[in-house]
């Protein structure tokens, strides 16, 4: 009736859940994630994932994000550096600077900053906390 889970089942179940930051909820702190993140509050402090975060057109990061994939529809103020691919869509305002393989951006995005690309410019990038705690 009732299996134990084992170490390893546990862990690959942490590694595919998703976080959901609802709308109207503020975070002060930085988060650190094995799975996904989907942002429709408010998160003041960095975001890291090894997965994919999605910010919602409400949400709204002030710090710097680093992942694997991102798409962006509300506010980032803060460096991204994405290992993969970086989707700014419809009304999606950035400010900062970004790092990533490869990114795709709408005609009503706002950016200021610096947009370095390229997969070599990731992957030089040594700095690059994209490792959580294991």
């Amino acid at each position: 009736m009732f299996t134990l889970k084992t170490k390893a089942n546990n862990e690959e179940s942490q590694a595919t859940s998703a976080s959901i930051i609802g709308a109207g909820t503020t975070i002060t702190g930085n988060i650190e994630s094995n799975g996904d993140i989907r942002i429709d509050g408010t998160i003041k402090g960095n975001v890291y994932s090894k997965a994919k975060v999605l910010v919602g057109p409400a949400g709204f990061v002030e710090g710097d994000m680093y992942c694997t994939e991102a798409d962006i529809s509300g506010q980032v103020s803060g460096k991204i550096v994405i290992q993969a691919l970086l989707v700014l869509k419809a009304n999606a305002v950035v400010t900062g600077d970004i790092h990533t393989s490869k990114l795709f951006m709408e005609p009503s995005v706002s950016f200021n900053g610096q947009c370095h690309m390229g997969a070599n410019i990731v992957e030089l990038k040594h700095d690059i906390p994209l490792a959580v705690n294991e």
